[in-house]
């Protein structure tokens, strides 16, 4: 933008006082508002401490890692992929962690953040929401195993993911959605991302009709 479109935007500023085309110049057309990091990753380590007192969490990670597992769940494709890059020293001010994916896997659940693949039975004569119903009736594994005639360290297996679904369920799933939106950008765009398409859309149609006005 040359001298005298700028001095026609300041005209323009100055009648409407308004400032907010001068402001978009700021930013890159189409961007999107940048979020607190640092905030977000406190707020997100209150939530894993709260979650800590409320229910009764399986490892003696540290709740910095269990964010950065919470973080691994909605980036990554699985929990072996979420050790290594706990393994590596790849965030900032953060240590190396050295843990077995079923270490993740238990820090997964405490944090009731449940995979599609976590309740696909493999191959087993019941299906994971007849287990479900059975398990939140209070029946016990055996019973269960019994009821749908299922091996019982295969009820076991799949009835701790009906668990931590349940207790989900009962808290509202609150915990599991507040720690998506603290963790990743899904929000954010869906709130911004047509502004910020409307907003790069509008600034360039201005920048050409005061170069033809030139």
């Amino acid at each position: 933008m040359d001298e005298k479109t700028a001095e026609l935007r300041d005209i323009f500023v100055e009648a409407t006082g308004s400032d907010t085309v001068t402001e978009r110049q700021a930013e890159s057309p189409g961007s999107l508002t940048d979020r607190d990091e640092a905030a977000l990753g406190e707020r997100a380590r209150e939530l894993v401490a709260a979650m800590r007192e409320r229910y009764d969490f399986s490892t003696d990670l540290d709740d910095a890692t269990y964010v950065r597992i919470a973080r691994g769940h909605f980036e990554l494709d699985d929990d072996a992929a979420v050790a290594a890059a706990l393994a590596e020293n790849g965030e900032a001010s953060a240590e190396p962690v050295d843990v077995e994916p079923e270490t993740v896997r238990d820090a997964r659940f405490d944090l009731h953040l449940v995979r599609e693949a976590d309740r696909e039975v493999d191959d087993g004569p019941f299906e994971y929401a007849d287990l479900k119903s059975l398990t939140a009736e209070g029946r016990s594994i055996v019973e269960c195993a019994e009821a749908l005639d299922g091996d019982p360290d295969a009820v076991a297996k799949y009835a701790r993911v009906a668990r931590v679904d349940l207790t989900a369920t009962r808290a509202n799933e609150r915990f599991r959605d507040e720690l998506r939106d603290l963790l990743t950008d899904a929000e954010i765009e869906g709130n911004h991302a047509e502004t910020a398409r409307d907003d790069g859309l509008k600034e360039a149609t201005e920048d050409i009709e005061t170069d033809v006005s030139l």
